[in-house]
Order: structure tokens, then C-alpha cells, then sequence
């Protein structure tokens, strides 16, 4: 079961039309780290394969992706591992 900005997070991220989006709250292995909240989804490891980031670097699909994420990283999100890829850089079988 995933909590209110597991899902926030998915649909944001759904604007970007991904052909694949892996979105985890990895808050259980931060547990004592700066950021973490007894509650959990203040950290994420997000994985969005999308074809609207072709021609784009590493950091603009990035910041692509904190851009949408704007407001999730203001009210408590504090930390997001991503990988951003398109589609014909993702390694997961089709």
C-alpha cells in the first residue's frame, strides 16, 4: 500500500506519458538520517523511463522531474535517487 505522496508523486510524474514508473518510498533505510519522519515518504527512489526525455542530459531531465516535484520537496519530501531514461535506454525487458 503506498501513502498520499507516493500517489501525488505518481501522478504527477504520469505528466511526463512514462512507459515506465517505479516509485518507492524508501524511507525505512533513512530511519535516524536528517529528513526522516517517523511516518515515512520523505525519501523516494523514483525510476521514470520516458520518451519526452530523448535529446535531453542527465540534469535536464532531472531537474524536469524536481520541477514537478516542487511542492512535494517544500512540505517534506527530502530526498529523491532518480533514473531517468528513455525508452530505448531502458535496461527492464519489454
Amino acid at each position: 500500500m503506498s501513502g498520499p505522496v507516493t500517489e501525488r508523486i505518481r501522478n504527477k510524474l504520469a505528466s511526463l506519458q512514462p512507459t515506465r514508473l517505479v516509485v518507492e518510498d524508501d524511507s525505512g533505510r533513512h530511519v535516524g538520517h536528517p529528513g526522516a519522519r517517523p511516518g515515512g515518504e520523505s525519501h523516494f527512489r523514483v525510476e521514470i523511463v520516458s520518451p519526452t526525455f530523448a535529446g535531453e542530459s542527465r540534469v535536464a531531465r532531472q531537474r524536469r522531474v524536481y520541477a514537478l516535484l516542487a511542492d512535494e520537496l517544500q512540505m517534506g519530501v527530502h530526498a529523491l535517487q532518480l533514473t531517468t531514461l528513455t525508452p530505448d535506454e531502458d535496461p527492464a525487458p519489454r
